[in-house]
């Protein structure tokens, strides 16, 4: 048995991804990393509410992965959906084709911003913070819901604007903090290593299944190229599925921050060398992916690391605030959707083998019985 942390990596195609994603949890150990008898819960990731291929869980993700929990005996699911001051998860759900997959695998949705679903409870953190603390110095609140509960992140290997990639331990900055935590932009990278700190001592056991059938390069998190790559990965290691995501991509995972810190609190392995990949070999893969820049980087750098950082205070601490969040949403969602993302998105759904099984999704529902339905 090795010591080392372990990442499963498979090439997939759109006959054989349900079967695929059952194997690979399999044999990325995703059985002896969750803790039996107990409620999982399943994050799914809509970074852009449109169905933008790259940046969002795939419905064949998210299927695949119930299908694997199910057989695995872990019965206990519930999707838990966040928003963000850009992005609406009633919308995101919808329009990825996620609804008919829930309702046909009895699968309860909930909502961190909704009362009725949780409740924001001040958490003490047993290890020490590195910027967390002093950004919420009221106290850090969490969704008293994780609490107790395995948790399944489904990102999708994407690249993005202030970390250069984005996968597992991103994704649970949208569970974990309230809808205004764009205030932890500045530390971003810092963030995201005390979000896997504290995910380690609420949930029992950790999990993720990256999408990698189509990948997203370019500016990110939202606003990429997609690039078919029909490739899949999950590992009990958050760190070590994204160093070997960040690796396919063609950057170093140990420049990446978020990683680098990470692998130094000891909290995974981002070392690719400290790695031990299972299933499919990929060690010739470099996909040459790099962050673009557009106008929204460009604003995003002044008001997280540019000079004009020091507004901060000012601007995202008061009612000011509604002024950039309406000029980010009328931005991605009525300028860059409908002048060119609208038209990447429609030519991916119909000139690629997973466009046009997404397209089935969307015709058909999920698809685990449709043959049985026709």
């Amino acid at each position: 048995m090795s010591n080392k942390s372990q990442v499963a990596v498979l090439r997939t195609n759109p006959e054989t991804v349900l079967q695929d994603y059952q194997r690979l949890f399999n044999l990325a150990g995703g059985v002896q990393a969750l803790q039996p008898g107990i409620t999982t819960i399943l994050k799914d990731n809509i970074t852009w509410h449109f169905p933008m291929p790259g940046t969002n869980t795939t419905p064949w993700q998210l299927e695949g992965s119930i299908l694997a929990l199910r057989q695995a005996g872990f019965n206990d699911l519930v999707c838990v959906q966040n928003q963000t001051v850009v992005t609406n998860a009633f919308k995101g759900e919808d329009l990825n084709g996620y609804l008919p997959i829930f309702k046909e695998h009895d699968i309860p949705v909930r909502y961190n911003f909704r009362p009725q679903d949780m409740s924001w409870i001040t958490y003490q953190p047993k290890t020490k913070m590195l910027v967390l603390d002093h950004i919420y110095p009221e106290g850090i609140r969490i969704p008293d819901y994780f609490m107790g509960k395995n948790i399944v992140h489904l990102p999708t290997v994407k690249t993005h604007m202030y970390t250069t990639t984005t996968g597992a331990m991103k994704n649970a900055f949208g569970g974990l903090l309230t809808k205004y935590r764009h205030y932890t932009h500045s530390w971003i990278h810092q963030t995201l290593v005390d979000l896997l700190t504290i995910q380690k001592e609420i949930h029992p056991g950790i999990f993720a299944m990256m999408d990698g059938t189509t990948a997203g390069d370019g500016a990110g998190p939202r606003m990429v190229q997609p690039i078919v790559k029909n490739i899949i990965l999950a590992s009990a290691d958050q760190v070590s599925i994204d160093a070997v995501a960040a690796k396919l991509m063609g950057f170093d995972p140990m420049k990446i921050e978020y990683i680098r810190l990470a692998h130094e609190q000891g909290l995974g392995c981002g070392d690719p060398r400290e790695i031990e990949l299972l299933g499919d070999d990929i060690s010739g893969e470099n996909w040459n992916f790099h962050v673009g820049k557009n106008s929204h980087s460009f604003l995003a750098w002044l008001a997280w690391y540019g000079p004009t950082r020091v507004f901060q205070k000012l601007v995202l601490h008061t009612p000011i605030v509604i002024i950039p969040t309406f000029i980010g949403e009328v931005e991605q969602d009525f300028l860059y959707w409908p002048l060119k993302y609208k038209a990447k998105a429609a030519h991916w759904r119909e000139t690629t083998t997973w466009g046009q099984m997404f397209q089935q999704y969307q015709q058909q529902g999920c698809l685990v019985h449709a043959k049985e339905r026709i």
